[in-house]
């Protein structure tokens, strides 16, 4: 007998007809003659009910159906006499993989801190909050492929490993063979990184976005998605040293082809959870945010408000709002800004524009008074900043003036400044942090249970 899937088998039950299901035991609970097993297979935030006559099975064969366990049933398709559920299964042979050890087993049926599911994150895909939360991950990272696919971007791997740091900010991995218990040293007794593997300093990436530039420049219109690294001894709950970046890279586009292709690619991504996982959706708008339906239905509904940086710290400091980091033009805009602009005083997603060159990073285009660059920043609620982005400067000189002024090493772009060598075009483009969208998407508050096995300083298990 061929396996069904329990989403499957929900959507559309064969009544009266004889299934197979694969799963993992959730619950178990009976009587003496009957029991009354819960299994979920990940298909679907929802248990099927399979209901045993212990006269049918072998009482050994029943002891091992505990809680955890991994387990085949099969029987018929029936309607469900209990309130929670609309179908069942009567059970006729159930075959165990595993057992789970009884009372050893961590995921009991009780409630769990998110805190405690995180020191077994190996385990926490079985409970229903981390299903939910793999599957919208599975979904939006499909949805984004396609959503470039359609609009005939080019999907670009760029390298993990880099001798350039994109964002000129420092605070990167350094990758190194170098025996770090016997460092060989040149003559100035500086570290001989001819006898290292790259034979110069490397370092896992935070952007891929410069070689995607690259390509961009000969095939229009790009994107990367793939991981990034941040070395930040950061432990707030919106940072990971490890995470994932979709950078798309445009040629031919301004700094207003950028933003509307952000606010499109959101409420296209948003909107593709609201059709395809609502589900998934509901259980964790039941469990954590009882808001969380009606705000992403809001952003696919409203158009984004634009603004230049200018007019959002007017908004800022004529607020009368007393925020724990002052603001001033100059700044740069902490959450606590950010979110104020969105839910308080818009009540809609933001786009800031055109901020001040001295707090953006090098390869940001010029504005012509010389004080701003043309970046731009999406603020969403519950989030802050979810994409970053600017127009990139095409101009040779104005390039090279801006690396002088920031004191990057201008040999390490040599290959990037060529491009604006040989037929340079306008071009921009911008990063969303997969799991600052997966945030606004689960409603989590967290962002250590959007992603699978995170990296966080001090912790790299699993």
């Amino acid at each position: 007998m061929k396996r069904i899937k329990i989403k499957d088998l929900l959507k559309s039950p064969p009544f009266d007809s004889e299934v197979l299901i694969r799963g993992w035991v959730r619950t178990k609970r009976g009587s003496k003659k009957l029991s009354f097993v819960e299994i979920n297979d990940g298909s679907t935030v929802h248990s099927l009910q399979v209901v045993i006559d212990h006269s049918l099975i072998l009482e050994e064969t029943l002891k091992q159906v505990g809680t955890g366990a991994s387990v085949g049933a099969w029987g018929v398709v029936v309607k469900s006499g209990g309130k929670e559920q609309a179908i069942e299964i009567q059970c006729k042979g159930i075959e165990i993989y595993g057992t789970a050890e009884g009372e050893n087993y961590p995921l009991q049926k009780k409630a769990h801190s998110l805190e405690f599911l995180r020191e077994i994150a190996h385990l926490r895909p079985r409970t229903n909050t981390f299903g939910c939360v793999l599957r919208l991950r599975h979904a939006m990272a499909y949805a984004i492929h396609h959503f470039f696919h359609q609009k005939g971007f080019y999907y670009i791997h760029t390298p993990i490993i880099t001798g350039s740091d994109a964002e000129g900010a420092g605070a990167m991995f350094q990758v190194t063979t170098l025996p770090l218990q016997n460092i060989p040293k040149n003559d100035k007794k500086e570290i001989d990184y001819t006898q290292d593997f790259f034979q110069k300093p490397t370092h896992l990436t935070v952007s891929g976005q410069l070689e995607a530039e690259l390509a961009a420049l000969a095939l229009s219109e790009v994107y990367t998605f793939g991981p990034t690294f941040r070395a930040e001894n950061s432990n707030t709950t919106r940072h990971l040293a490890e995470f994932w970046m979709i950078e798309p890279e445009m040629a031919f586009y301004d700094i207003n082809d950028n933003m509307d292709l952000a606010e499109e690619m959101l409420k296209y991504l948003i909107g593709f959870a609201l059709n395809n996982y609502a589900d998934d959706l509901q259980f964790l708008n039941d469990t954590y945010d009882n808001e969380l339906i009606n705000k992403l239905k809001s952003v696919v509904d409203s158009d984004f408000i634009r603004l230049d940086y200018t007019e959002a710290v007017e908004i800022l400091t004529e607020s009368g709002r007393k925020f724990e980091f002052p603001v001033a033009w100059g700044t740069d805009l902490q959450s606590e800004h950010e979110r104020y602009l969105v839910e308080e005083h818009f009540h809609k997603p933001v786009i800031i524009k055109n901020y001040p060159k001295e707090i953006k990073a090098f390869y940001m285009r010029m504005n012509e008074d010389s004080k701003t660059v043309r970046a731009m920043d999406v603020l969403f609620p519950g989030i802050g900043e979810i994409i970053g982005g600017s127009q990139r400067e095409e101009r040779l000189e104005a390039l090279l003036n801006r690396i002088r002024e920031m004191k990057l090493p201008e040999e390490h772009y040599w290959w990037y400044l060529d491009t604006r060598k040989f037929g340079t075009v306008p071009h921009s483009g911008f990063g969303l942090g997969f799991e600052r969208l997966m945030l606004f998407v689960t409603g989590m508050s967290n962002i250590r249970d959007v992603i699978p096995f995170p990296r966080t300083p001090g912790n790299a298990e699993f």
